[in-house]
């Protein structure tokens, strides 16, 4: 066999045999609208990269709530210490959230931050996987790069240093983490059907048009581009 068919069947032997695990977050309670639709993009592009398997959770499908202070997470006994001790229906997404190598994680802002299911959700995903100990050492398996959708209403750039901290959160337990957002978002088909006079109508609906399809490309090229560093390590 030569050199090119052996890289071939190398090539073929490592896309059956290593699988990168995909999860994708959704905080919204709308299924169909600009965060979906820019966490379905950033989810289409990790998924693009060989070997990438995965699926998308809806938050508002579940029934849970967040971090109730308890503390059995840090207890020294092995079998409780880095492990939520609730057992509702976001237990089995917790376990599947440390377990991913790529985790991407899509919210509106609604009064400057995260939805209440997607702040519950970072609750009980990080509070068990850090310590008190000095060295605030991760106590999960294994770094994960973590992907943010965020979409609002407002200006670009008033959230900017908040995304940041969130990132930087994320780096500092977790993994690898970036974000994506899309700002001055349509949020009605219909706006003269509601009471929001305060929105240049004419302007959202434009970016909706030229501008939401370039934030949805961004989308993609971040969950590609976060999938791909997994594969290159």
């Amino acid at each position: 066999m030569g050199a090119a068919g052996g890289a071939l069947n190398y090539r073929f032997y490592i896309e059956r045999t290593i699988k990168m695990n995909v999860l994708a977050i959704c905080g919204s309670a709308n299924k169909n609208r600009n965060t979906a639709t820019m966490l379905k993009n950033a989810f289409d592009g990790a998924m693009s990269v060989p070997c990438a398997t995965g699926e998308t959770i809806y938050l508002y499908d579940l029934n849970y709530h967040g971090c109730i202070g308890c503390h059995s997470c840090k207890l020294l006994d092995k079998s409780k210490l880095g492990h939520c001790a609730v057992h509702d229906e976001l237990a089995p997404v917790l376990e599947k959230a440390i377990n991913a190598d790529v985790l991407l994680i899509g919210s509106p802002i609604y009064y400057s931050d995260l939805t209440g299911q997607t702040r519950s959700f970072l609750e009980r995903y990080l509070f068990p996987g850090m310590t008190y100990e000095k060295e605030r050492r991760p106590l999960y398996p294994k770094q994960t790069n973590i992907g943010w959708v965020f979409t609002m209403n407002a200006p670009g750039d008033i959230y900017k240093d908040y995304f940041g901290r969130l990132t930087a959160l994320m780096e500092r337990f977790v993994g690898k983490s970036e974000y994506v957002m899309a700002y001055q978002t349509q949020q009605f088909d219909d706006y003269s059907k509601y009471a929001a006079t305060m929105f240049d109508t004419e302007m959202v609906n434009k970016r909706h048009i030229e501008q939401f399809p370039k934030d949805c490309e961004s989308a993609f090229d971040m969950g590609k581009r976060l999938a791909g560093s997994v594969t290159a390590e």
